[in-house]
């Protein structure tokens, strides 16, 4: 009887690991340019925003929430403000796995675009500026 077992073996989706490496080579794509933003905050990579985050942002669907800024701002790190929470990107899986089949892009440039625009909001880079900052980094 001849062995099937390479037919058909299902193709596994990238995992909360995979996301990881992803945006860390992300990040080295990205310190160019954001550097001075991005260096040295650690991201987490979560499957889905939780609920208390979804409901503050007035979001019903976890699908729509592909990424997230949480934490101080580098002025109040630089001026040592107490309070403020450290700072930390979100990245999650499951919208971001969403998007990248929806879509057909590269995964590393989805991871890309997430945390361009999770930095670049948080910082008040401008559309112009973030779309300057995708297209030098593609």
């Amino acid at each position: 009887m001849a062995s099937h077992s390479h037919i058909g073996a299902e193709r596994l989706a990238p995992s909360l690991d995979d996301i990881a490496a992803l945006a860390e080579s992300e990040r080295s794509r990205l310190m160019p340019a954001l550097g001075r933003y991005l260096e040295g905050i650690p991201f987490r990579i979560e499957e889905f925003a939780d609920d208390e985050v979804l409901a503050a942002m007035g979001i019903e669907n976890p699908f729509e929430l592909l990424g997230l800024y949480h934490g101080g701002s580098l002025l109040a790190e630089e001026t040592a403000a107490t309070g403020t929470m450290p700072a930390l990107i979100f990245l999650y899986r499951r919208p971001m796995l969403d998007y990248w089949c929806e879509t057909g892009e590269p995964l590393g440039r989805v991871v890309r675009h997430v945390l361009i625009h999770e930095i670049g909001h948080h910082f008040g880079l401008s559309d112009d500026d973030m779309e300057r900052i995708e297209a030098a980094t593609d």
